[in-house]
């Protein structure tokens, strides 16, 4: 999927799915996001096509976007959850997710998200540390429950993607290291409240290669039988997520061609696998869309700038990242080099530079795309600006799927001490 496959021109307009984004905003303020739930649904599909033939369990990463629309269109798919707090959790139960299709992972649960994850019954706690293991145990043991866990391995692989997002390498925070992981697991083996059941890997998000995903299988492979040797009933591996996207002209491995890449790796240990995709189901299934406020022009470029900010879409002041920049309705005008920058009172509010852009005008419309993941989730109300609604369009069909709150209900969210 490209970022413009279900955002396409028509006679010089952008549509998405059957509808004009420019009757979508003349009903809603820009900014806005813009979710095609075709697009959701098929890039879902993709993956259990890919993976038909194994079993296998997709649970979609819900920090990439946890709307409650987009995780109830994955919930009737048959999709499960992987997520990273309490919070994520009661947002998947609350979209129809079972809980016996959540995987649990992140650095840091609190014994308050443990207690609520085995009062659900969650399918797995992906384990991050030996003191997060005692932990699980003890409060297994205090409710008289069991704990079904996966440690996460740390390969030490090169993801080969930027440093932000890079997980499988042995300086970073996640997971066991490879080399512990015997003794962790023989560890857990001696805990009660503790059922020993899989192995957990991911090394990064963005990957456009197969290659570090088959080295870091390799090792997982080999730790798997290792593990069976000692004794360990291991019947689950989570392969974690990170197959990128299209951004600019990444050439990313097909869905097939990545189960394909599983199976040869890991299809002779007669294990359960669970992926966890996120980026890949949703970055090209949306976009931000915002309007021109003023073309200004400086004294060696001229500014494209928006009413969208760093507050509403953080990835490019964040992670240097690239999105494309398309004028929703281009009428043949010819390109420009613009800055594309914001209102947000930071120089770090820059969408792009030098960035090739239909020649604009104040009033038109801009999107920015491939912004499905890690846009709405990440924004925020900084200088005081509304959270950006989401919008989602089915065939010719468009809702709202979170409003644009009012400048009183964000101030009355502070409260004023006694004292003054």
């Amino acid at each position: 999927m490209t970022p413009t496959s279900y955002f396409p021109h028509k006679n010089n307009e952008m549509f998405v799915e059957d509808i004009a984004l420019s009757q979508i905003a003349s009903q809603i303020q820009t900014p806005f996001y813009c979710y095609s739930s075709a697009a959701i649904e098929a890039s879902f599909q993709e993956y259990q096509n890919a993976f038909d033939n194994q079993d296998a369990l997709v649970c979609y990463a819900v920090k990439a976007n946890s709307n409650q629309a987009v995780l109830t269109t994955l919930a009737q798919m048959g999709s499960g959850a992987d997520v990273v707090s309490m919070g994520e959790i009661r947002r998947a139960i609350a979209a129809g997710i079972p809980a016996n299709k959540i995987v649990y992972s992140g650095v840091a649960k609190t014994q308050e998200e443990i207690e609520y994850a085995l009062s659900l019954g969650i399918f797995q706690f992906n384990v991050e540390s030996e003191p997060e293991l005692e932990l699980i145990s003890q409060v297994a043991s205090a409710v008289n429950s069991t704990a079904a866990i996966a440690f996460r391995i740390n390969p030490d692989v090169c993801a080969q993607t930027h440093a932000k997002i890079s997980t499988g390498k042995a300086e970073n925070k996640f997971g066991i290291p490879i080399s512990k992981a015997q003794i962790a697991y023989a560890r857990a083996a001696e805990l009660p409240g503790i059922k020993v059941q899989g192995v957990d890997v991911h090394i990064g998000s963005q990957l456009t290669s197969l290659a570090p995903f088959a080295e870091a299988y390799g090792r997982i492979a080999e730790l798997v039988k290792t593990l069976k040797a000692d004794g360990h009933d291991i019947n689950v591996i989570d392969v974690g997520g990170g197959l990128g996207i299209t951004y600019q002209d990444e050439v990313i491995p097909s869905k097939q061609a990545y189960a394909d890449m599983v199976k040869e790796q890991l299809g002779e240990l007669g294990c359960k696998i669970v992926l966890e995709p996120g980026r890949s189901l949703l970055g090209n299934a949306g976009i931000l869309v915002s309007s021109v406020v003023f073309i200004k022009t400086g004294e060696e470029r001229q500014f494209l700038m928006l009413d969208a900010g760093m507050n509403d879409l953080i990835r490019p002041s964040m992670y240097e990242a690239y999105h494309q920049i398309i004028a929703v309705n281009q009428n043949n005008r010819e390109l420009k080099p613009y800055d594309v920058v914001g209102p947000v009172c930071e120089t770090g509010d820059t969408f792009a530079k030098a960035r090739q852009v239909h020649q604009s005008n104040s009033g038109d419309l801009i999107a920015i795309m491939s912004s499905g993941a890690y846009g709405a989730v990440m924004s925020s109300s900084y200088n005081t600006r509304m959270l950006t609604p989401e919008v989602m369009v089915k065939g010719n069909e468009f809702a709202i799927i979170r409003n644009r709150p009012s400048y009183e209900e964000l101030i009355k969210q502070d409260i004023k001490p006694n004292w003054l």
